[in-house]
Parts: structure tokens; sequence; C-alpha cells
């Protein structure tokens, strides 16, 4: 077995802590409020090698997704700017906001299922904070600056020749990385082909946009070079909310204190059960891969994201001394305390009832929100006129077509009858695909027919097959007539 590799933080003033000080006082933070930064050694084992696939996986998607178009719409833009909305292809509008308000609330009772049952995986194998720091940014620095011990000596040392190289190298490429990210970033808001053409007419024709750019990027490289772990632990919602939402029955990594102690140093040969001994030999690997720096061993944490690293380590150390691996793994509170089964619990249940409502609803709401959205307003300060026997109003339309295919379009008046359309240019109306088309039309109805002086009116508009596309309730105005 290797040498027990050496336990310390560099603290606000580059203190060395003991390594039982730093046990007890392990955090990213120290009372006073001073940065503890935390140097964790390169992980590396099953779930390791499981959580480099998925997160190569999803920086894969990351970066195709923006040039990936379905019907010659983008895959995904939230371009709030031009209000451009477009979700797996389909184009959404400021009209169906409400829709994406019910995905919200539906992904944020899923999130809520999810960390009930599973904890907090999402941060240690999904969130982008931990995919970019932990794939991108921490591999460059441990090919950089080397592993653990390595990385502490070149932080103890003096500015030679030898730290400026390599800290400089690192901040540039750190700087390159961020601005890749956020070029990408800005695609899923504005499109690839806008950003390429602002980077081929340069930062002087769009200084706003660029301004933008090295704000963001700054934000990027501040994230990863320096706050680090202290986004999970002083500024993301989602560890708070946690602490919430799990119990004794949902999924996280847990050491199992009741097999690990007592802990005690290995001794080649012993009996540690005779000797009142538990599975802990206390080397302290579970502590130094840990990215934000805690101790599994002293339970459920905050700063505690999922990752899995200090299982992979203690494996690791269980296989060399010849004992069972899992000491620390994926378990329930309740599985370690009395030894039960993972159960869905009637909480889990509750919850994941109403998601499955939501997601249908959902569904429901994307597949009948109409390909056409309709309106027919009187212009400002108009009314109405009386000619050879019938009152004419006039109404400016707008067709809005949700659809990828052009639409040709009539006008019809649905409710009441005789009502008469008549056009300002023909009677088939063009509406381009995912565009807006305004005009004028004037509907009479016979004198005789019209008993108010202000009457609702139903007006259809209808494809050239005759389908009711779209119907909107308006109303219709005439001569004010005394009733006996």
């Amino acid at each position: 077995m290797s040498d027990i590799e050496e336990i310390e933080v560099r603290g606000g003033q580059g203190q060395v802590l003991d390594p039982e000080t730093y046990r007890d006082s392990i955090g990213t933070m120290e009372q006073s409020g001073k940065r503890k930064w935390v140097f964790p050694r390169k992980p590396k084992g099953k779930y390791t090698n499981y959580r480099t696939i998925v997160a190569y996986i999803l920086l894969i998607v990351y970066f195709v997704v923006p040039f990936i178009k379905i019907n010659g719409n983008p895959f995904f833009l939230f371009n709030v700017i031009d209000r451009e909305f477009f979700i797996f292809g389909q184009p959404f509008y400021p009209q169906d906001f409400f829709i994406l308000t019910l995905g919200a609330i539906a992904s944020l009772i899923f999130i809520i299922i999810f960390t009930i049952a599973f904890g907090r995986i999402f941060c240690g194998w999904i969130c982008p904070q931990t995919i970019f720091m932990e794939s991108i940014f921490r591999k460059i620095e441990y090919l950089i600056e080397g592993n653990r011990n390595k990385q502490m000596k070149l932080d103890r040392q003096e500015w030679n020749s030898e730290k400026i190289w390599k800290r400089s190298l690192k901040w540039t490429i750190y700087i390159i990385i961020s601005l890749v990210i956020t070029h990408f970033m800005l695609m899923y808001i504005v499109g690839y082909k806008e950003i390429f053409r602002i980077i081929s007419e340069g930062p002087f024709a769009h200084p706003s946009n660029f301004i933008i750019m090295v704000l963001f990027t700054a934000a990027f490289y501040f994230v990863f070079a320096w706050f680090r772990e202290q986004v999970c632990t002083l500024v993301c919602p989602y560890g708070r909310l946690q602490g919430v939402l799990i119990d004794k029955d949902t999924i996280n990594v847990f050491y199992d204190f009741k097999r690990g102690e007592n802990r005690a140093k290995w001794r080649k040969g012993e009996d540690r059960k005779a000797a009142g001994k538990g599975d802990c030999i206390d080397c302290h690997q579970c502590v130094v891969v840990c990215p934000t720096g805690i101790d599994i061993r002293d339970g459920q944490q905050l700063e505690c994201i999922n990752c899995t690293a200090c299982i992979d380590a203690c494996d690791e150390v269980m296989e060399k001394v010849g004992l069972p691996k899992g000491l620390i793994r994926y378990a329930s509170e309740n599985e370690i305390e009395k030894e039960t089964d993972f159960k869905f619990t009637g909480r889990m249940k509750g919850f994941a009832v109403v998601l499955v409502f939501l997601v249908g609803f959902l569904g429901f709401l994307l597949y009948n929100r109409g390909e056409m959205e309709a309106k027919f307003i009187k212009p400002a300060g108009s009314t109405f006129f009386v000619r050879d026997g019938k009152i004419t109003n006039t109404y400016n339309y707008t067709f809005l077509n949700k659809t990828n295919d052009k639409k040709i379009v009539t006008i019809k008046v649905i409710e009441p009858k005789h009502g008469e359309v008549i056009y300002s240019a023909s009677s088939k109306i063009s509406v381009e695909r995912d565009k807006i088309t305004k005009g004028t039309i004037n509907i009479s109805f016979p004198e005789a027919e019209m008993k108010l002086s202000k009457q609702n009116i139903t007006i259809g508009v209808y494809d050239m097959k005759g389908k009711l596309v779209d119907s909107y309730q308006t109303y219709f105005e005439g001569p004010f007539k005394l009733q006996f």
C-alpha cells in the first residue's frame, strides 16, 4: 500500500494545518470567513470512469446542439432580445409562455422527487458547474501542475520561473476555454450564425456585444479559476434545498459507520474484529480526493455533491488491504442504521403522481397549442357605417403561423350567421412559416339582424381544406336602438 498522502489546506494566510485539525475543521471557509483552498487528489476508479463518460457526452451535447436544426429551425434557441424561442425545433412565442411555465414547474417537481429519492446525484453527475470544473479545468490543472502534492508544493514555493511559467500557462488556457464556453452559451441566445458574424466583423463593429463577451468570459474564469467549489457551498440554492428534501430513506453517498468504527490504523496480519476495530483504517484518502474538502465520515453534509470520488478512493484502499469494498457507498441512512433495503416512500409516490399529471398535461398543451393564432381588433377611434341596408365594421387582423409550413387561409364569420367578409386584397391570405401577417378587413351584417348597438361576434380562420385553425370573439357596433 502506498504512503498516505499529505493532509493540508491553504488557509487565508497560507498557514498549514496538521491532519487532526484538518479533519475537524474541513470546509471551504474558516470561522473568520477566510478562504480555505482545497487541493483534491486526482480521483480514479469505477465511478470516476462512469462520471467521465457522462460528462463527455453532456459536453458534446453542449457544443453540438447550437448547430442542430429541425425543419430549418434551431433545435434550441432562447432569444429574449428578438423574442425568438425554439425548443426541440418547435417555435414558441410570448403567448405560449404559460406552457413553458408549466414545464418549469414540472422540472422543479422532478428535481424535488429525484432529490428525495436519490439525493444530490444531479450535482455530482450532471450539474454544469461540476462538469466544467472536474472534466475540463481540473484536468488541465493536473496536466500542468501535477497531482495534489505537486500542486501544494508549487503553491508554497516562491514565484520563480517554474511557478510563473506554470501558472501563466494554466491561466491563459483557462481564459481561452472560458471564452469558448461564453461564445457557445451565447449561441443558445442569438444563434451560431449571428455569433460568427459578430466575430468576423470584429469588436469595434459591435462594442456592446464585445463587452458582454468579456464580462461573461471574466465570470467563467473567476468561477473556475478561483471561486470553484464555493459556488456549490455558498451560492447554489440546491444545497440548501436538499436539507429540506432528503430524509433517512434518501439514497446518498454514505459512510457505513457501523462497519467502519472504531477507526484505527492498518496493521498487517491483525484481526481487527477481535481487537474491536472497524474496517476504516483512518487513511484520509476519502478526504484528500474530495473536491469540496469535507470528511464524508462526519455524516451527510451541505458541501457533499455526491461526486463519488470518496467511494473510489475508499474502494481502492479496501482492495489493497484485503477488506470488502463498499465502506463508503451509495446507500440510505436507514439502510446503514437498520440494514433495510431502499423503498419508495409515500412522499415519493405522491410527488411522482403530481409529476406524471403535470407532464401529461404539458404534453397535451404542446400537442394542442394550435397551428395558428388569430386576433381581430377594431382600430382605435373607428366606428361603423351604414350603406345599402348593411352595417359595416372595420377590423385589423394579426395572424401568427406556429407551424413549419406556409399557410393559406381565409376568413369567415361563424356567429351570428349571414356575416359578410370584405377583403382589402385577396380573400386567400398567405402566412409564412413562423411569421406574423397583418391586414385589414370589413365585416357587414344586414341592418335588420343587428338588434344591439354592441353585439358579440365570432370570426373564424379556415385553411384551404375548410378546417377551422383558430377563432376569435370580438364585438360588432351598430346604431343605437330603443327597445320597447
